[in-house]
């Protein structure tokens, strides 16, 4: 038995499309259109207000009775975003947005998982190779650190 209707169209033949395209096939969706459209502009105005180092962990949030709110990343942001307040408000009215004040809240963004420690892997005639390499230096710390690398791939292998 099939967890889809006999009457609808085959899992197979789905594929993305633009949420503007969705968004614009009734009028309905009108509202929300607009909200999207206007998120998006805001979105665009900002990253050419504010430095790239804010822009790219600054968004915007709704706007209510004239003020704007943006979601900083961190609290440190945050604080930037502050300072540059009185500025900002004046370019984005300068931008035809109508809006008074801003209010700044912290969104903190998903921790990205930490990169994979590298596993390194040597073939035991390098092992070899960089053992016999190590004894042929004078003690130094490039002796050492030679010698312990080997002795490690020495003993996987």
């Amino acid at each position: 038995m099939s967890r889809f209707s006999p009457f609808s169209r085959s899992p197979s033949k789905r594929f993305a499309q633009p949420v503007a395209e969705v968004l614009g096939r009734a009028d309905a969706f009108a509202p929300l259109r607009a909200g999207v459209e206007q998120i998006a502009a805001m979105e665009r105005d900002l990253a050419q207000l504010l430095p790239d180092y804010l822009a790219t962990s600054v968004e915007p949030g709704f706007i209510k009775d004239g003020t704007l709110v943006l979601f900083a990343a961190h609290n440190a942001l945050a604080a930037r975003l502050r300072h540059l307040e009185p500025r900002l408000v004046t370019d984005l009215q300068a931008r035809g947005w109508a809006l008074n004040a801003l209010r700044i809240r912290v969104r903190p963004q998903s921790v990205k998982e930490p990169p994979q420690p590298k596993q390194a892997r040597m073939t035991p005639a390098g092992a070899v190779a960089l053992h016999e390499l190590s004894e042929t230096l004078p003690p130094s710390p490039l002796q050492q650190a030679l010698a312990k690398m080997a002795a490690r791939h020495l003993k996987r292998s």
